[in-house]
């Protein structure tokens, strides 16, 4: 991409996005078209390029971001105080199926893996506590305390972990919830249980809670019984401390002896999402995530892309991409689904974008959704998943769960990806229970927050090309799933979130 002032993102689009901060008077020319700025743009946001009355319908990514909620002219800065969502209720949507052919090469790469029993790989070998209740939270934070006495700073693959490798997963739940809520937390916990970034897990009970040990141990299926245990505190007689920490060590020793070896590329799972995201994301960060993405699902890889309430605005777009017309039907229910939720709940489908959204340019929740759903490229939908299913098929898959950073990301992570490639255009430290590798929409942001930021794509507005700046993206990619931490692993800073919609008992 050719350093410029601005950049008209479609040829059919009315507005053209400041790549820098713009003052009144500077003038703008675009295909024939031409504009003087009435005012000052910040970098990031949308300048008008036709005059366009009160109702109309603005452009942008070639299609409708919401209408004008004014007369506007030609040179004026758009943003929410005079752009409008189009968006409304539930819809009915006609399968109108575009199958694109993505000439991407074959490249047979490699990554080392932890190949475990079942044949999934892991990026990680960690040993984790999973309470199934929050009551046990304190009981497993003080079984990882002493555990981490025991061993290094660094450990050695084939003999010890380290310290780093170790974790409690802690949450609120467990119990005083009904039905999906309950399901729900079941899920997320059974998900995590079983994840294939882990080497060994104690299953810690308080024991009289409704996720029941017994049934919930019995929801993880043919599991390793090696490397799974469980505790259930209440039927300890003495210290639940003291019998944990035996069991935990157990399982290091267990899993210190994994070892790294070659595995293709094809097993690699990534979660796409976004959050704090800016006018850069649509035209830098996200462009290259999807260009991964279809570089992935060429290599016979998988990808998910999840936040459904962010895909509204752009649901067509996906639900055309669906290999089937089962899957079509499965991604319209997805969408209603979360449309009834907030109407369900007295809330607007379209009151989306936050206020940092909103200060970094996106005005609407079509302008962002059609930013957003750039993360998943151009490849066709080959699975839907519900909020705390497992992976079942490779490609491109859709994940029901809410744009929350925190729980679309340990939603992405409990459907198996091994890792989150987080696009983010004002920067956030979080990370979920897997690596959450933080991508830069601007340099900035990636100079500004080298501890937060992982790799920089504002490097596109800046004269990198794609095809180069995706080659680094494939190599940085391949060297975290080969061992090197992401910086939210660096800091330390992971947990999860569980999705609750229902009452609190």
């Amino acid at each position: 991409m050719t350093p410029s002032s601005y950049i008209r993102i479609n040829p059919a689009d009315s507005v053209v996005v400041a790549l820098r901060p713009m003052k009144a008077g500077e003038s703008i020319e675009v295909d024939g078209l031409k504009a003087v700025l009435s005012e000052d743009v910040p970098a990031g946001h949308k300048i008008l390029l036709v005059d366009t009355p009160a109702g109309k319908d603005i452009l942008k990514y070639g299609y409708p971001i919401g209408h004008a909620a004014i007369d506007l002219k030609a040179g004026q800065w758009v943003n929410e105080n005079n752009l409008k969502t189009n968006l409304s209720g539930t819809l009915s949507y006609e399968y109108r199926p575009v199958n694109e052919e993505l000439s991407i090469p074959q490249e047979n790469l490699t990554f080392k893996g932890y190949v475990r029993r079942n044949g999934e790989v892991g990026i990680r070998n960690e040993v984790w506590i999973v309470p199934t209740v929050g009551c046990v939270n304190g009981v497993a934070e003080r079984i990882i305390e002493l555990m981490k006495q025991e061993l290094p700073e660094e450990g050695t693959e084939g003999s010890v972990l380290s310290r780093k490798a170790l974790h409690a997963w802690h949450h609120n739940y467990g119990c005083s919830q009904l039905s999906d809520d309950h399901e729900n937390t079941r899920k997320i916990l059974r998900d995590i249980v079983l994840h294939p970034n882990t080497g060994g897990v104690l299953v810690l009970s308080l024991g009289c809670e409704n996720n029941q040990p017994e049934d919930f141990m019995a929801m993880l299926g043919d599991y390793d019984q090696e490397r799974v245990r469980l505790l259930v505190t209440q039927r300890v007689e003495g210290d639940e401390v003291q019998e944990g920490l035996r069991q935990l060590r157990e399982l290091c020793r267990k899993a210190a002896q994994d070892k790294r070896e070659d595995v293709p590329v094809a097993k690699l799972r990534v979660g796409l999402k976004c959050g704090g995201s800016d006018g850069f994301s649509g035209i830098t960060a996200n462009p290259l995530v999807g260009e991964f993405s279809d570089w992935l699902v060429a290599q016979g890889g998988t990808s998910i892309l999840t936040e459904v309430p962010e895909m509204f605005g752009a649901e067509t777009i996906l639900m055309n991409r669906c290999r089937t017309e089962e899957l079509f039907g499965q991604t319209v229910t997805l969408i209603n689904d979360f449309k009834e939720y907030f109407l369900s709940h007295g809330e607007p489908v379209g009151e989306n974008p936050s206020p940092g959204n909103k200060a970094g340019g996106i005005s609407t929740l079509e302008d962002k959704a059609l930013g957003c759903t750039q993360k998943c490229g151009r490849a066709p939908v080959d699975g839907v998943l519900a909020y705390g299913d497992r992976l079942q098929k490779n490609g491109l898959n859709l994940l029901s769960a809410p744009g929350n950073d925190l729980v679309a990301a340990t939603a992405l992570a409990s459907a198996g990806c091994q890792i989150v490639l987080f696009t983010t255009g004002r920067g956030t430290p979080f990370g979920t229970f897997v690596p959450t590798m933080k991508i830069s929409t601007n340099s900035n942001l990636f100079k500004n927050k080298p501890n937060w930021i992982d790799f920089n794509a504002g490097q596109l507005v800046e004269g990198k090309p794609m095809k180069d700046l995706l080659r680094e993206f494939i190599d940085y990619i391949l060297k975290v799933a080969n061992g090197e931490p992401v910086q939210n692993e660096r800091n330390g800073y992971r947990e999860i979130s569980i999705f609750k919609n229902g009452v609190t008992l």
